[in-house]
Parts: structure tokens; sequence; C-alpha cells
């Protein structure tokens, strides 16, 4: 078998489907399939399951695609190192980050990295949900996990504090829950997970609490849930670096100060594939972030 099929399967398996793996090799989606089945005739094996909904490696074929992205990952170090041999350090980082860490506690560290490298690229998408890492072609995202996926490289970027908040005048008007029942019968603004029930987690020392939910404003968008708390519509169940500078100017009130408040996650990870060939541009980013974090408070140490 020789480099040109391995590639061939490691950019199929890495689309998902061969429509998208014609659209990345510039080629039309029948010429995919026949190159596909004449190097399955060639081996003698399948090596590609098609499903409904998206393609899947036999045994065989996954053991090849590991194989395959080795080399394609020592080729694609090889063709950097002669083309960069010299000059400022350049590529492109496509990168996903959660809409509100993202403006709030990301974006004066994006900037300052573009200044530092401005030959790199920067492609910065805001959204809360990275289904799949290959198919979206994202290098690297960021995420609120409690425990991040089996299939990704997570580093650790340090704890996410919900707090229960409020406008001093809806504080004044309505009052603050006082318990963790309250937060029943209060007008909750906050995200959620679409077609599951909303839990609060509450911790305080050892002891675990878990409270159903029902919010009254849904947004994965928590700038605008910040504006919502600041209207006084009711309590933010938000991350805390989302209102901090509010906190410190005194204009939103925090409740349930005594318990530590978790919906999607505690901690923020950074995550990007395994296998996949990390460019300069690419692992000079990852290791900028990690260390921005940790001079923040917010990011443990890496194992080494």
């Amino acid at each position: 078998m020789d480099v040109q099929s391995l590639t061939l399967l490691v950019q199929i398996l890495d689309a998902g489907n061969l429509a998208e793996a014609a659209r990345r090799m510039k080629m039309s989606r029948a010429n995919v399939s026949y190159h596909l089945n004449q190097v399955e005739r060639a081996i003698g094996q399948q090596l590609i399951r098609r499903t409904t909904r998206r393609l899947e490696a036999t045994e065989i074929g996954l053991k090849l695609y590991e194989h395959g992205r080795v080399i394609q990952n020592e080729l694609l170090a090889a063709r950097e190192s002669i083309a960069t041999l010299g000059q400022e350090l350049s590529g492109r980082v496509r990168l996903s980050v959660p809409s509100g860490y993202g403006q709030l506690a990301m974006s004066p560290w994006l900037l300052e990295f573009k200044r530092l490298h401005p030959a790199i690229v920067l492609d910065v998408l805001f959204e809360n949900r990275v289904e799949d890492l290959m198919r979206d072609e994202v290098d690297v995202a960021v995420r609120v996990l409690s425990e991040p996926p089996q299939n990704l490289v997570a580093r650790d970027l340090g704890p996410v504090r919900f707090v229960a908040c409020a406008s001093r005048d809806y504080a004044a008007r309505a009052g603050l829950p006082q318990r963790l029942e309250d937060l029943q019968h209060t007008p909750l603004l906050t995200a959620a997970v679409i077609g599951k029930q909303l839990r609060l987690a509450a911790y305080q020392e050892d002891e675990r609490h878990e409270v159903l939910i029902e919010p009254t404003l849904i947004s994965e968008n928590f700038m605008f849930l910040r504006d919502a708390v600041l209207a006084g519509l009711g309590v933010g169940l938000v991350p805390d670096y989302t209102v901090r500078d509010l906190l410190e100017q005194g204009r939103v009130v925090t409740a349930l100060d005594a318990w530590r408040l978790s919906i999607f996650g505690t901690r923020m990870h950074l995550l990007y594939m395994p296998n996949r060939h990390h460019t300069r541009a690419m692992a000079t980013f990852i290791e900028y972030v990690l260390e921005r974090a940790r001079a923040a408070g917010r990011a443990e140490l890496p194992p080494r």
C-alpha cells in the first residue's frame, strides 16, 4: 500500500463522508469513491463501513488510518520546516471559543497573540458547541466540561465558577434566593441543553445537592444573559467571568455565596485532536493560551 492510498484513507475518515472528503481534496465524489474501491480491492479487505450518517473505519481500516496519520504528520512537519526555515512564525490556527468566555476573558489574549505573531492567521469562531473537531476543521476548541471526551487531548484552563446574581434594582424589588430550593420559584436567566431537564449542582465542602430548575429566559449567549441581568429580568445563573466587572462596580449582587454552583461543568478545557499534526503556529498558540490562563490564576500546571 503506497503513501497516496494511505493519505486518501486519512482524508476520507477525517472528513466523515465522501462528499466532504471530495470538497477538501478538490475531487468529485465519484472519483473519491472509485479510488477508495480500488484501494480496498487491492488489499482485499473492506476499510470503511458506509452508514446512513457517516463513514466508520473497520478494524484494519483504523490500523491503516493510524499509520497514515503518522506518515502525513511527518510529511507536513518536514514541509513546514523547509518552508519556514529562517522565516517569521506563520501559519493558520482555527479556534472555537464559547461566546461569553471568548469575548470577556480570551479576547485580550487573542489580540495580544496576534500582535506578537502578525504572520499567523487566527480564524476565531464564537460558538458553544463543536461536535466533531475534524469535521468542522477546528484546530483548537475551548469548552466548559466536567469530563472531557476521551478521544481528544484536554488541557486544563482552570475552574469555572457559576454565580447566582441579579441587578441591585431587582434585588431591592424582589429579593434574592436564600436557599437552593428558592431557585425553583425564581425567574432564572441561564443557558440550557435542548431536550434535557436542567439541573443545577451545588457543592458545600463535601456535600453535593441538585436542584431541578426551569429558567424563564434561556440563551447560549452569555453576553445576552449579562444584559438581561442588568435589565432586572431575574436572577442569572452564569459563569463568574460574565459579571466580574459588574460585581466590582457594585451594579450586580450575588446570592447563595456559600455554595459552589455548576450547570455544565466545573472546568474549562482546551481541546485538540491527539493525532493531528501540530504546526509551529498551533503549538505556539496552545502554549501561549495555557500560559495566559496560568497567569490569570485559572489554569493548573499541565503534567510533565
